[in-house]
């Protein structure tokens, strides 16, 4: 059985009595040794019924099963110590300034363009690369508002930046919701561990983005904005307008007046001066992108020219979360900042290039193989979990469009423990801590731990079969 590196103990092969238990998870692990079966099965059902009773769920696209599932969550929280969560927050924090900074860069001056650091046709030719965006200001210089960066660990405890996610981010809402199960069901866990808060998530959300209303609007009207109650994280979007005191609107919901984008209410028209919206660029405005969508706001973009509303995120962000683009990162840190990189990317081989795609043909079954514009755990191949069917499938589509994926090492993720059938056992996951950028850069001591359930698999994607854990940053 492969090693790796264990959250809760010096164990890097599974969870038993005998293994040497970290000193964070010390307090934890005592408790857990305390407890019945019986006790931690009953408190498993509680959760899941009240999971199901306040309608915490994920649609999963294309499955005919139907569209409402539970996301699987773990009583078992993931754990990081103190001085560990202060490194990653200072990683986290230079990659998202260095992110937005360059976002800005390529749709103004592209300096890192000129100075041949990134080659031109990897942005121009990005299939999230909005030209319509080319000289236009946004407030404060901010394309990325909220950032989603999947961190995950392997070797001897590295942590290593899996993806940056910075268009529509979701799993915020299981983050705050996975705290609040966690207290109601084990009150008396955090009488006995000083865990950092995270429920005040939604207002330091609103406060950022009001932070970066157009300028001259000192009280802005705020907005959430969904394709609808059919979207895979409708609830999330419905929860945070909740949580945040704002409407959630869809785009039939808003129109545009006097180069001013109003929403309808009971009592007239009420100008919106920041919307935070949950769907693609695609959708926005059928004036200038898809003319077929129903979703978006004609004239919006006119609007947001204009400087006379907000968007989080900004148009055209993707191109700085494409897979195609991440290899580039560490080199966007040290050319705007001219700061080392904290945090280390995993190796990426770049298939577009001929060494590259040659490596990685030749070692398919040992690599992780993704699509550039690929998202949620699909489209990819992970090569020691496949048969050779599934890779030869691969190797085909490698070589019909090289420059449509990135291969990477199969990284031997960290596992924590976990309740699984057969009791506790170690499980993979990652961490998707919230980036928030306005006026400053700021973001909850915490995240969203996503754990495979399935034994061996790396894949955590909940549209995948993964569940979520609590994460608990100890304050000591």
């Amino acid at each position: 059985m492969a090693k790796f590196f264990n959250e809760m103990t010096a164990d890097g092969l599974a969870h038993n009595a005998s293994a040497e238990v970290r000193e964070h998870y010390r307090e934890f692990c005592g408790w857990l040794q305390r407890q019945s079966a019986e006790t931690i099965e009953r408190k498993r059902a509680e959760a899941d019924l009240t999971f199901r009773r306040v309608g915490i769920t994920f649609a999963v696209y294309g499955d005919d099963a139907g569209t409402e599932r539970l996301i699987p969550f773990d009583t078992i929280p993931r754990i990081i110590p103190a001085a560990e969560w202060k490194q990653l927050q200072t990683g986290l924090v230079q990659r998202v300034k260095a992110l937005n900074m360059f976002v800005h860069d390529i749709y103004h001056d592209q300096n890192i363009i000129k100075a041949g650091i990134i080659p031109a046709e990897q942005i121009y030719k990005n299939a999230q690369y909005r030209p319509e965006m080319q000289g236009i200001n946004v407030a404060s210089d901010i394309y990325a508002h909220i950032a989603g960066v999947d961190i995950v660990r392997a070797g001897q405890g590295e942590f290593y930046v899996l993806e940056d996610n910075l268009r529509v981010p979701s799993g915020v809402s299981y983050m705050l919701e996975d705290r609040k199960m966690m207290m109601r069901l084990f009150p008396e866990l955090f009488a006995r561990n000083k865990i950092a808060p995270v429920d005040h998530y939604p207002d330091m959300l609103l406060d950022n983005l009001r932070s970066v209303a157009p300028m001259g609007i000192n009280d802005p009207t705020v907005v959430v904005m969904t394709p609808g109650m059919y979207n895979s994280a409708y609830f999330e979007h419905a929860f945070l307008a909740q949580q945040m005191g704002v409407e959630l609107v869809e785009g039939k919901d808003l129109f545009v007046s006097d180069n001013t984008v109003f929403m309808r209410t009971t009592r007239g028209p009420k100008r919106v001066d920041v919307i935070y919206r949950r769907l693609d660029d695609d959708f926005l405005d059928p004036l200038a992108f898809r003319p077929d969508s129903s979703l978006g706001v004609p004239g919006l973009l006119s609007v947001y020219r204009a400087g006379r509303v907000t968007l989080a995120n900004a148009i055209g962000t993707g191109v700085a979360d494409d897979k195609s683009i991440y290899p580039y990162v560490p080199d966007m840190i040290k050319f705007y900042l001219s700061e080392e990189p904290v945090l280390n990317n995993v190796p990426t081989y770049q298939c577009r290039k001929k060494e590259d795609l040659a490596y990685t043909l030749a070692n398919l079954p040992e690599l992780v193989v993704k699509e550039v514009h690929g998202a949620g755990g699909y489209g990819m191949l992970v090569g020691p979990a496949s048969t050779k069917a599934q890779i030869e499938d691969f190797r085909q589509r490698l070589l019909a469009k090289p420059d449509g994926y990135i291969a990477q090492p199969t990284l031997a993720l960290s596992a924590c423990p976990t309740y699984v059938e057969s009791g506790i056992a170690p499980r993979h996951i990652d961490l998707r801590p919230f980036v928030l950028s306005g006026k400053t850069i700021s973001m909850v001591p915490g995240g969203l731990t996503r754990v495979a359930l399935q034994e061996g698999s790396l894949v955590v994607n909940s549209s995948q079969g993964g569940g979520t854990k609590d994460t608990w940053i100890l304050e000591r």
